[in-house]
């Protein structure tokens, strides 16, 4: 038995100072029967339809809420996070209405590729010292990490249902490593939000029905990220120039005060993806929207749902000057974008203008969404 503690703090002690050579903050164990709670959660957030149009969610519910179902030789589960703080107030940039607001953690190359990648290293040097057979995690698979982060004790899902770390804030990366390998758990979070509801109020959406209840429909990362299709009026102006995602709930958190901006994880913004105009985005073709995007996650929306982002923020923003380059796209190959480019125009130009196109456009627009574009300011 002695001997068995002593492996067991051995290979943990392995885990801690890879994780840190990787570059993770934080690394803590759970057991995969620790989130007995979020079958029945997970369950009341598909049958309420909050996860809108993301089938894939419904599709794996019961691998996703029982980790031993996913995999049934799993024995513990190793939790790692990775720090994305910013160095500043990202929603300093709503001010700025000509340019587009990309969330903070798709600013650099895609977390699931840099991650995964480090996972897999210190699964290698786990399975070299323990044996057994191990499986990595980050975010792509039916795996809840943020209950298992929380029993493991990185932190607890606040009330806008993302992580919150009392060392590091609303801005953590998660994956797991599933081993076959037996581990002491680590104890679990509490939840410190206390009746604070800094990022309840914040969301310009109204997305969480209540605390620690999300609607993905009316959340702007899923409406501008998930949804494939045109967004709906009604959140078109509450958008405002946000591009990619949202981070309000996540940079009005108080527990960001104690969060340091990235440094060893080496997550810094691109500055070109910082504050990118919307003058030079809506020119994008589609080759010239992969090779901008490149290894960002952003690449993975495609051109056309990019687009059409771009010109709800152009049409939020006031500036007639992007009048120009909206005409330009109201003859574009994609309904998807045509049909906003429509809703950009109307309030960018006088309704004279907007009405003599909308005549012309008319005659020749087969696309009945599109149409319903061109007729709804009339």
């Amino acid at each position: 038995m002695r001997t068995s503690i002593s492996k067991t703090r051995t290979l943990r002690a392995l885990i801690d100072a890879e994780a840190k050579r990787a570059g993770f903050e934080a690394v803590a164990v759970t057991s995969p029967g620790a989130i007995p709670l979020a079958p029945a959660r997970l369950a009341e957030f598909v049958s309420d339809g909050f996860h809108g149009s993301m089938d894939w969610i419904a599709e794996t519910v019961q691998r996703r809420a029982e980790p031993s179902t996913l995999w049934p030789e799993v024995r513990s589960i190793i939790v790692l996070a990775m720090n994305y703080g910013p160095d500043h107030d990202p929603r300093q940039i709503l001010e700025k209405h000509d340019r587009g607001a990309i969330s903070v953690y798709a600013q650099n190359r895609d977390y699931h590729d840099l991650m995964k990648g480090r996972l897999k290293e210190i699964a290698g040097k786990i399975v070299a010292r323990a044996g057994g057979d191990v499986k990595v995690f980050v975010d792509t698979a039916p795996v809840m990490e943020k209950p298992l982060a929380e029993a493991a004790g990185i932190g607890w899902q606040g009330k806008h249902t993302n992580l919150v770390s009392r060392a590091h804030g609303s801005w953590l990366f998660l994956g797991t490593i599933f081993t076959t390998a037996e581990l002491e758990p680590d104890h679990a979070e509490i939840d410190h939000c206390g009746s604070c509801r800094a990022c309840l109020d914040v969301c310009p959406t109204d997305a969480f029905p209540a605390p620690y209840r999300l609607d993905a429909r009316r959340c702007i990362s899923y409406l501008t990220i998930e949804n494939k299709g045109p967004i709906p009026r009604e959140f078109r102006e509450k958008i405002g120039n946000r591009i990619y995602g949202c981070d309000d709930c996540l940079a009005a958190c108080p527990w960001n005060k104690f969060a340091s901006a990235a440094s060893e994880a080496k997550l810094a913004a691109r500055d070109d993806l910082r504050e990118p105009p919307l003058s030079e985005l809506l020119k994008l073709d589609d080759a010239a929207f992969r090779a901008f995007f490149s290894g960002s996650p952003v690449k993975r929306i495609g051109r056309d749902r990019f687009l059409r982002n771009v010109l709800i923020a152009a049409g939020n923003s006031g500036d007639a000057a992007l009048a120009s380059s909206v005409r330009t796209l109201l003859g574009d190959v994609s309904p998807l974008v045509r049909g906003v480019a429509i809703w950009a125009l109307a309030r960018l130009v006088p309704h004279a203008e907007f009405s003599e196109r909308a005549a012309s456009g008319l005659k020749t627009e087969d696309d009945a969404t599109v149409r319903e574009e061109w007729l709804a300011p009339l």
